[in-house]
């Protein structure tokens, strides 16, 4: 098993070109969208890790006790959340099924918690405001061939990363693997 790398942050013209690499995701073919936003999560995770650090920083300027209380909330419930994945056959099973919808529970979880402690707004800047500009980014910007070759270095498992980690337990991964594990195993019965 390879380490865990930090990705490089890449350059603001590959982060961010013209208008020409961006492209509006076809929303009748979810798992092509799906494969899209799910590797430039890969790609672009250290540039998204910068985005979310500068707007966490400014609404924890803003309002020191609010962040720290979104901070702790959602941090619980996710790890809750994981435990319970590993733990409760029926929970593993959901989030292996619907993947997505297990993220919308855990996130639906949050807020209501934050809705009960008054931190709703803080909760709504600090954490959905750069949820959104990443998953905007990754949904609209087309793929290159080096972004193409590294998800195949990172799905191959040769190269292991904090946003591979995180995708993984929340079941993003898994297809991936199990795609390149058939392309394996046929080549070697060839």
């Amino acid at each position: 098993m390879a380490s865990v790398e930090l990705t490089p942050l890449r350059p603001w013209e590959d982060f961010f070109p013209g208008s020409e690499r961006f492209a509006k995701p076809d929303g009748r073919d979810l798992a092509k969208w799906n494969n899209r936003v799910v590797n430039n999560l890969l790609y672009y995770q250290t540039n998204y890790l910068g985005l979310a650090i500068a707007v966490f920083l400014v609404v924890g300027f803003l309002n020191p006790l609010g962040m720290f209380t979104a901070m702790a909330v959602v941090s619980a419930i996710f790890l809750a959340s994981l435990w319970a994945g590993e733990n409760r056959a029926a929970i593993s099973n959901f989030k292996r099924q619907n993947p997505t919808a297990f993220v919308v529970a855990v996130m639906v979880a949050s807020y209501m918690l934050l809705s009960m402690l008054g931190s709703v707004m803080v909760f709504m800047t600090a954490i959905t405001l750069p949820l959104a500009l990443i998953f905007a980014h990754a949904s609209f910007r087309l793929r290159n061939m080096k972004n193409k070759l590294e998800n195949k270095i990172e799905g191959a498992g040769l190269k292991r990363s904090p946003m591979g980690i995180l995708l993984e337990a929340l079941g993003q991964q898994e297809e991936n693997i199990h795609k390149l594990h058939s392309l394996l195993e046929g080549k070697l019965k060839e």
